[in-house]
């Protein structure tokens, strides 16, 4: 609904968030939503950078982004949502 139609806020309508709503369904994703996009934004940037070696701006990006990773991965795992074995590896991110 959200992204389909332009609702901004699903909770409101539905009394359930967009993860509460995709999961019975198993349409959610392995990974959380969020997480998944800093991933793709990791990845992006990386492929950028092999190309552009001297972009020290977004050099500075990446190790940012890379962080949010980081704390983001450890706050899913204190959750429960994410295994303990999962780490973030910039090779495995890009084939994935």
């Amino acid at each position: 609904m959200r992204d389909r139609y332009g609702v901004p806020l699903v909770k409101s309508i539905t009394g359930k968030n967009v993860q509460e709503i995709l999961k019975p369904g198993q349409q959610a994703g392995a990974l959380p939503e969020d997480l998944t996009a800093l991933l793709k934004k990791a990845d992006d940037l990386r492929r950028h950078l092999e190309k552009n070696r001297k972009d020290h701006v977004n050099k500075r990006s990446l190790a940012m982004i890379e962080s949010k990773i980081h704390r983001l991965v450890k706050y899913y795992r204190v959750r429960g949502q994410l295994r303990p074995e999962w780490q973030y590896k910039h090779v495995v991110a890009s084939v994935a």
